[in-house]
C-alpha cells in the first residue's frame, strides 16, 4: 500500500524537528519514523491548515485494523500528564496519525514487526480551525 499524502503545519513541523533532535531514538523507536513522516509532508502555514487535517493538539476519531473506533488528543509528550485521553506524538499511533486527513488510512510498522492499518474517521478537534494558530 502506498503511504497517503499528509499535511504539517509549519508550527508543528518546527516544534517536532527540535523535538526529534533532542531524544534518544532507542527511547523512542517512532522517532525515526516520524521523522521520515516529516520529511515527506507538505507543509502548510497554520491558516492555511485545512479543517480535517490530525495536527498537534488536535482531538481524532480513528479506526484500527481490529475495527476498534478510538479518540485521542495528540500531543507533545510534555503534554501527556498522565491523562488516559491524550496520545503522545512519539507513540507509534501518534506518529502515524500526524497529517492524516479524514478518510485516510496508513499501514504503520510497529516496534514488534507487526504492521498496524489506521484509518481517520473524524477530527474532532482541531486548534488551526478553531483559529488557535499558535498553541
Amino acid at each position: 500500500m502506498q503511504q497517503p499524502v499528509i499535511t504539517v503545519s509549519t508550527l508543528d513541523l518546527d516544534r517536532l524537528e527540535a523535538l526529534l533532535e533532542n531524544i534518544d531514538s532507542k527511547a523512542f523507536p517512532a522517532a525515526g519514523q516520524l521523522a521520515r513522516e516529516l520529511d515527506r509532508a507538505e507543509v502548510a502555514e497554520p491558516a492555511d491548515m485545512p479543517a480535517g487535517v490530525v495536527t498537534m493538539n488536535s482531538r481524532v476519531r480513528f479506526a484500527a485494523d481490529n475495527g476498534e473506533i478510538r479518540e485521542y488528543t495528540l500531543v507533545y509528550p510534555k503534554d501527556m500528564n498522565g491523562n488516559p485521553d491524550r496520545l503522545s506524538v512519539l507513540a507509534p499511533v501518534g506518529a502515524a496519525l500526524l497529517g492524516l486527513s479524514v478518510g485516510q488510512t496508513i499501514e504503520w510498522p510497529m516496534p514488534d514487526g507487526a504492521t498496524l492499518r489506521l484509518t481517520v474517521h473524524e477530527v474532532i478537534w482541531q486548534p488551526e480551525a478553531a483559529g488557535e494558530l499558535h498553541r
